[in-house]
């Protein structure tokens, strides 16, 4: 009788294939599970939290690997990158996506319909996991925040129950997963809207990291009155002098300036100058990954971030002061909010941050000192919540009540108590139900 009763492989210490699976994409966190279950349907996925329950150990859930926070030590990992069906319904404008799709297996069969879903910046991120944490997308401010795009969630709950959470059904739980991640059930699909978009303009233009301080206060004073079809960015990059690095970028710092627009073509201010990389232009919505251009993996950095009330010229000058020097987080990050993200959702969700104006984040592949010091020094602008899809890594953990407001939190932690009073799916931000204690074995 096999460990426990699965399609897909099952994968115990020092058998071929345990190592590659725990990897994921951000190798800051080393799983050194019990068990790996490579999960390849929703009875994999139900047979995994059953062992899992009945020994009371915790449950891990990779799709992509890019958002770890404390290892799964001693407890059941559920790989579900084998679980990528992708179907789109281009008369209801919807995708239905299983838990391991990332968001490039979306886009591409969506444009075949004229069709696009609210991505992140990387077409290699998880499609589920993204909107679980709210999702900011590249037309965020357009669109608004994927998770209220989310038509239904099919799940897998702590005593084995398959069931499907709509706005109609199951509502509290519906509530609770759009916005408070993987602390209640495992996600085996869901189903979330498109929006009808061929091409968008827009790119990435890369200035001299030496001018970060006149070229940031010249992209925040250009944002301030721009419509809702331009979402923007702009981050202060350093690459490592490191072989696997291009030449022309080996080394050297950058302020990387990215635009994406869905209406006519918009231009950045002129003062800015002729970029050293990079061009504006039209490009078809399945080249938007490109813009923001990020790495493939692997990597090891820790991800900090804060949602901002406002962006005056002193908190532009606190950055500049923060990020001088080779010392800081190799990525400092600020996206314009506002427009779409300020509205409220039609189906209310676990999801805040509609009073921000920025997102502030930073990746760090070392010592976190100088991230926190910079979000220290920006408190003053912040609205005291981190976005948790951003804000990732074991200097993170424990800290979950940062991405919440204390109302929502406390509705969190009640419906844990409701749907994981064991707290089974604690190897995450966690958010414990009342008056839990962790078990001295097999801790996640």
């Amino acid at each position: 009788m096999p460990l426990i009763d699965a399609q897909g492989p099952v994968l115990l210490p020092g058998q071929d294939g345990y190592d590659t699976e725990r990897g994921g994409f951000n190798r800051i966190v080393d799983h050194r599970p019990a068990v790996i279950v490579a999960a390849e349907t929703p009875e994999d996925v139900r047979q995994a939290v059953l062992h899992a329950a009945a020994r009371d150990l915790p449950i891990a859930v990779q799709a992509t690997g890019h958002g770890p926070v404390v290892p799964a030590d001693g407890g059941v990992l559920l790989s579900t990158r084998r679980m990528d069906g992708v179907r789109i319904d281009p008369a209801a404008r919807t995708a239905r996506i299983e838990a391991g799709v990332r968001w490039g297996r979306v886009v591409e069969p969506a444009a075949k319909y004229g069709l696009a879903p609210l991505n992140g910046t990387s077409p290699g991120v998880g499609a589920v996991s993204y909107p679980l944490g709210g999702g900011l997308p590249v037309l965020g401010r357009t669109y608004g925040w994927a998770v209220d795009h989310v038509r239904s969630i099919d799940v897998v709950t702590a005593d084995g129950r398959a069931l499907t959470a709509t706005p109609d059904t199951h509502e509290d739980l519906f509530w609770a997963l759009r916005g408070g991640k993987g602390n209640f059930k495992v996600v085996t699909a869901l189903e979330i809207g498109l929006v009808p978009l061929t091409h968008v303009y827009g790119g990435g233009l890369y200035h001299p990291g030496d001018r970060a301080g006149e070229i940031l206060h010249a992209w925040r004073e250009w944002t301030q009155d721009l419509p809702e079809e331009t979402n923007s960015s702009v981050a202060l990059v350093r690459f490592p002098d490191l072989a696997s690095i291009p030449d022309h970028l080996r080394g050297r710092a950058f302020v990387h300036l990215r635009v994406v627009h869905t209406g006519p073509e918009t231009h950045p201010p002129a003062e800015l100058g002729p970029p050293v990389m990079g061009a504006l232009g039209v490009r078809p919505y399945t080249e938007v990954g490109s813009i923001c251009d990020e790495p493939a993996g692997p990597v090891r950095t820790q991800d900090h971030s804060m949602m901002l009330r406002e962006l005056p010229a002193e908190a532009v000058d606190t950055i500049v002061a923060h990020t001088r020097g080779d010392t800081g987080p190799v990525v400092v990050e600020l996206r314009q909010l506002g427009e779409a993200l300020g509205r409220t959702g039609a189906v209310p969700s676990a999801t805040g941050h509609r009073d921000a104006a920025h997102a502030l984040t930073t990746v760090t592949p070392g010592p976190v000192g100088t991230a926190r010091a910079l979000m220290a020094a920006m408190r003053p602008w912040g609205t005291g919540r981190a976005l948790i899809n951003l804000f990732n890594g074991p200097d993170t953990a424990g800290d979950a009540r940062e991405a919440y407001d204390p109302e929502t939190y406390q509705r969190l932690v009640d419906l844990k108590g409701v749907y994981d009073p064991a707290n089974l799916f604690r190897v995450n931000h966690n958010i414990p139900p009342e008056n839990w204690n962790a078990p001295r074995r097999a801790r996640g």
